[in-house]
């Protein structure tokens, strides 16, 4: 059973008996705002009162996300698979207590957080040097049509680097970078998720840039 399949069963055993479809292997769909730009935070508090769609779309948009996420933290791709899911599994096992307290990806992301230190915590876990034989590789990315081929070639030295610069930094600076740049969180929601000062924060984001400015200089 894949990851996907996974998240989606555990999505709808999470929700009351009576809003579960007899007999059905797929989500039950109860009538829901078709409105394509429905807020995260109202899809949460749809899923919550026991529309499994919601959630399907909540993580439609945000699996992407959290996967690299958790892939930049831990480096090993099976690792920030486990780690992927079983944040899924938490925010379905909150769900009856969400309220909306801050934006979602904040909630969502502040989960993510507080998984990745219980596994850093009972595992004693020490981050992967680049050079480790079990590291994700570099992803590149797909070539453009139509693209011309030494523009191409350079676009893809200029993501090796900059993964590799991203790769060297500090977890907690990474970390901060990484929030804002997949998660879309700002400064105050990056000290909500990790459990630090705004100012924290603030410094962490600030040195991470600073170095990966530094580290691209030759690209500008």
């Amino acid at each position: 059973m894949n990851t996907l399949t996974v998240i989606q069963s555990a999505a709808v055993k999470g929700l009351p008996a009576g809003c579960r479809s007899p007999g059905a292997s797929a989500y039950w769909r109860p009538e829901m705002p078709q409105d394509a730009d429905a807020s995260d935070e109202s899809l949460m508090l749809a899923y919550r009162d026991g529309d499994a769609g919601a959630f399907d779309r909540l993580y439609e948009r945000h699996r992407g996300g959290v996967y690299r996420y958790m892939l930049r933290q831990c480096r090993n791709a099976a690792l920030a698979e486990e780690l992927f899911q079983d944040v899924w599994m938490n925010l379905i096992r909150a769900r009856a207590s969400y309220e909306v307290q801050a934006r979602f990806s904040t909630y969502l992301y502040r989960i993510a957080h507080n998984r990745l230190m219980d596994h850093f915590r009972r595992r004693d876990f020490v981050a992967m040097s680049l050079d480790d034989e079990t590291a994700a590789p570099v992803e590149e990315p797909a070539a453009l049509p139509g693209a011309q081929p030494e523009i191409d070639i350079e676009a893809r030295a200029q993501a090796a680097q900059l993964l590799s610069l991203l790769g060297k930094l500090p977890d907690e600076q990474r970390e901060a970078f990484v929030l804002q740049q997949e998660g879309g969180l700002s400064v105050e929601e990056i000290a909500e998720a990790t459990s630090v000062s705004r100012e924290t924060a603030k410094s962490r984001l600030r040195y991470a840039m600073a170095k990966l400015r530094e580290g691209m200089q030759s690209w500008r």
